[in-house]
């Protein structure tokens, strides 16, 4: 699962508008806390190419920034703790802006709370500007071409290489490791990441040839069932990482750039041979689906082989994998998976 075709040594830096805007004239604090990039200088200047060309990070980070969902995760897994990055705003148990893996990982390293962005409007460029950085992470991200071009104004941007939101876990390691200089030990974590996978699914070994469906049900309209499609992480990850069989209505939109779709509920034949259902909600949902006339149809919901994820938990955001949410709670989450199968 590498991706070595996405990045490419660059013995010419490109010429990166790295100004600061008029709005990040504040200097950082002093005494900053954030743990100083270990790579080797000689490692630059290196290139990533993404969606909107490429970013050549001249000189090793010092001040590293992320945007987007868990791009922070990775130098925290490398030891290195950002100056500032996305706040948590699903899943975040104590309300903190902080997920319970990445608090760990910030108490193991000894490193203060970065800045956090609030991104719930966007992209609060004023803050990611005030924490200065050297390079900005957002290879797991949807941004825009003017986000993209807004915050290269600010320090070089490591964009997504493809489909928006579409990265799967080991790419986004591998690219930002690569731009800061680690791509030896991203390809290391990357290893142990396929390791925890492979020792979890055996741990549930019932989910092996298994067709898990991640679906998204809303309650209030039955009319209509909706599922992510492979181009999203979370069955991405269950297919590609994992090994588990796609059922056939993924399968037959492998090729789609969206990352989610929907089936009339008239059309419900169409999820036959799906194992498990998995979803966001509470445990009255199961009643609900086995009630209604024409989803009740479907084998995996007669029979309850769905897993409910309690919605807005640390458990539910884990299913969008992520360098550390993986070691954290990927053998709790498969094990909710399982546990319909068991009974």
């Amino acid at each position: 699962m590498r991706t070595s075709r996405l990045l490419a040594a660059a013995g010419i830096a490109a010429a990166l508008a790295v100004g600061l805007t008029a709005c990040s004239s504040s200097s950082p604090e002093s005494g900053s806390t954030a743990e100083a990039n270990p790579a080797d200088d000689n490692a630059f200047p290196v290139t990533i190419q993404h969606v909107y060309g490429e970013t050549t990070i001249d000189e090793k980070p010092e001040r590293v920034a992320a945007v987007a969902w868990a791009n922070h995760e990775v130098p925290l897994a490398l030891g290195i703790v950002p100056v500032g990055m996305s706040k948590a705003t699903w899943g975040d148990d104590d309300d903190n802006g902080i997920l319970p893996w990445v608090e760990e990982k910030l108490d193991e390293l000894g490193g203060e709370t970065p800045v956090l962005f609030d991104e719930t409007d966007g992209i609060d460029y004023e803050a990611v500007a005030d924490t200065q950085p050297d390079v900005i992470l957002a290879s797991y991200s949807g941004l825009t071409q003017e986000e993209y071009d807004t915050l290269s104004k600010i320090a070089p941007v490591v964009a997504y290489p493809d489909v928006p939101w579409g990265t799967p876990v080991d790419e986004m390691v591998e690219i930002n490791s690569a731009a800061l200089g680690l791509g030896a030990e991203g390809d290391a974590l990357v290893d142990q990441l396929e390791s925890d996978a492979a020792a979890s699914l055996e741990e549930h070994s019932i989910l092996k040839d298994k067709k898990v469906l991640f679906a998204y049900v809303d309650p209030s309209d039955l009319s209509q069932l909706g599922y992510y499609t492979a181009a999203d992480t979370r069955p991405g990850y269950l297919h590609d990482d994992l090994g588990l069989p796609l059922p056939s209505i993924v399968e037959e939109n492998a090729d789609s750039d969206e990352f989610y779709l929907t089936v009339s509920a008239e059309d419900a034949d169409k999820f036959s041979d799906v194992d498990m259902f998995v979803t966001y909600g509470d445990d009255s949902l199961i009643a609900t689906l086995q009630a209604d006339p024409l989803l009740s149809k479907i084998p995996a919901i007669a029979e309850g082989r769905i897993a409910i994820l309690p919605d807005a938990t640390p458990i539910a955001a884990s299913a969008n994998p992520s360098p550390l949410s993986i070691p954290w709670g990927l053998s709790d989450y498969l094990a909710m998976l399982a546990a319909p199968l068991e009974k």
